[in-house]
Formats: structure tokens, sequence, C-alpha cells
């Protein structure tokens, strides 16, 4: 049975979430999340730890079951075509889920293998050029820095193609150069064609990868844009000796401060 959405929910944006509320016991983590994330862009989700992000990608990956509100992946109902859902996506979480015992070459041909796809061995030489891995390609993974084993983790997830994938703090415990290989290659998934939804709490990471950022605070997207339409919402640059302009840093501090402020009264 095909899994391809009909072209009526092509036409619709690959994530759509409308009013989406959870609640563990008595913590209400979500509060009526909506978000839409255009085809082939980029999206980062950006919060402070606790603010909900996880729940989120659990959700739209048919992980965890929402309380209320409606979420579509590639067209199809998170809640009411789960399976359909879960061969649209891939979803690669905070920490790199390769197996150290074999190479990067067998990991990528492992996979391939459990998704009974045809020539392993040839998909995986591909994801290992695609990724800059081809020369580590026959070490045991045990041998790689931290930005090599999260390249072969983003490279595990994109066998299939899926259209969608859900980047869960991506960067988290990676230094500053392994950080700028994984930034290199979520903008390759991108220029490709695949939808990428990013959370963060990492504000440069935001600003660098971005087509689209919303931040998440207390359950509530409290803003939504561009990175330019963000810095629009603090006052103009004030020119001394020289020009300085806000940076999301700025946007993000004075949004949530405010938002934290206000509701303490």
């Amino acid at each position: 049975m095909s899994t391809s959405p009909t072209t009526d929910q092509v036409e619709q944006p690959p994530i759509h979430v409308q009013g989406l509320e959870k609640s563990f016991k008595q913590l209400k983590v979500l509060r009526g999340v909506d978000i839409d994330v255009a085809r082939g862009s980029i999206f980062a989700l950006l919060g402070s730890n606790g603010a909900g992000k996880t729940t989120v990608v659990k959700i739209l990956s048919t992980l965890l079951k929402a309380d209320a509100g409606t979420a579509r992946v590639n067209g199809f109902d998170v809640a009411a075509q789960a399976a359909r859902v879960r061969e649209s996506i891939s979803l690669t979480g905070q920490f790199a889920a390769v197996d150290e015992v074999l190479s990067g070459r067998e990991n990528l041909v492992l996979v391939a293998k459990l998704r009974h796809l045809k020539a392993p061995g040839t998909i995986a030489d591909d994801l290992l050029k695609r990724f800059s891995l081809t020369e580590a390609g026959t070490r045991r993974v045990a041998t790689y820095s931290g930005g090599m084993r999260r390249r072969l983790d983003i490279a595990m997830s994109l066998i299939g193609e899926p259209p969608v994938i859900f980047l869960d703090e991506p960067t988290t415990g990676l230094d500053p150069e392994a950080r700028i290989e994984v930034w290199q290659a979520v903008k390759e998934l991108a220029k490709g064609g695949t939808t990428v939804l990013l959370t963060t709490q990492y504000l440069d990471e935001a600003e660098q990868l971005a087509d689209r950022i919303a931040i998440l605070h207390e359950g509530r997207i409290i803003v939504d844009g561009t990175l330019d339409e963000l810095k629009r919402l603090l006052p103009p640059a004030e020119v001394e000796y020289v020009e300085k302009q806000p940076t999301l840093e700025d946007v993000f501090l004075t949004l949530v401060g405010a938002k934290t402020e206000k509701e303490q009264r």
C-alpha cells in the first residue's frame, strides 16, 4: 500500500500543528501550540530546558499522544494515521544511536537491510560520501569523534529518504568544531528538499540554520517568524561609534523575560 499523501495533503504544510495540549498529571507542558512548517525548510523550535520542545517532537513522531489539538505530518494525522506518519519521518534524538562495535558502513547497511531496501551497500556508500565519511567508513564507530558520530546518526536517519526529519537538540554535548560539522549536514538536508524541524536551546544554532524560528515558553509559542522579523520586535539599532544590531539572544531574553515578569504580577 502506498504511503504517499494525496494531492490535497501535499498542498498542506508538511508539518501542521494546531491547539496542541499535553499535561503530565498536574503539570501542563503544552498549552495550545500552533506550528506550520514549509516544505523543504528548516524550522527551529527554540526554548529553555523544560519548555516542552521534546514533548512536541514526541507527539509529532507518534511516540506520545496529545491531550487536545491536532497535528499532521506529511499530510497524515498523527493520531488517526500513526503508521503512515512513521513511514514518512525520521527522528534523531539528543544522543547518537549508533552501534560502536560496527563500522560506519556496517551501521548504514544494517539499517538499510532492516528497512528491506534494495542494494544496501550502495545506499551506505552514497551516504558516507554525502556526509564526508567515506575514509572513515570501514573504521569502528568507537574511534569516531563526536561530530562524526552525529553525522553518521543523521545519515542513518535518511535511509529510505523520509520527507520529514525531526532533530531533537542534535548538537548537545558537541564541541564547537563538531557543531559546525552537524550544521553543514543539516543545511544539506534542506537543500535536498527534506523538511527539518529542529529543537534547540542554543540561540546561535537557530540563528545559523533556521528559515523560521518559534520560541516556545511555558508551553506556548510566544513568537514565530524569520530571524529578521524577530529582530524587528526590538527597538531600532542605536548608532554611537558603531551600529549594534540586536542578536537572536537579545530577542529571546527580552521576550521570555517580559513574559515571565508579566505572569509573576
